[in-house]
């Protein structure tokens, strides 16, 4: 399974990316388990760690971990953001 993952705000600013594509182990499947396999880069990747208050969205809808990763799906990563 092959998706595009585009980060945000400070994670772009964290990880030194705006997006990438990747293939997917059969492992990964919610968005939690994504989270988990980026974060197990380690260092500055650990800010998509569990715990860690990052929002997440799939093809511009916002979902929770348990929610599936399909194949070319568009996942995004971003911190809460406030407005003022």
């Amino acid at each position: 399974m092959s998706v595009k993952v585009l980060y945000f705000a400070s994670l772009r600013e964290t990880l030194g990316y705006s997006h990438e594509t990747l293939t997917l182990p059969e492992s990964v499947s919610t968005i939690g388990a994504l989270r988990g396999h980026l974060a197990r880069r380690g260092g500055a990747w650990e800010a998509l760690g569990e715990g860690r208050n990052v929002r997440a969205a799939i093809n511009q809808e916002m979902v929770g971990p348990e929610s599936a990763v399909a194949d070319r799906d568009e996942i995004a990563f971003f911190p809460p953001v406030t407005g003022g």
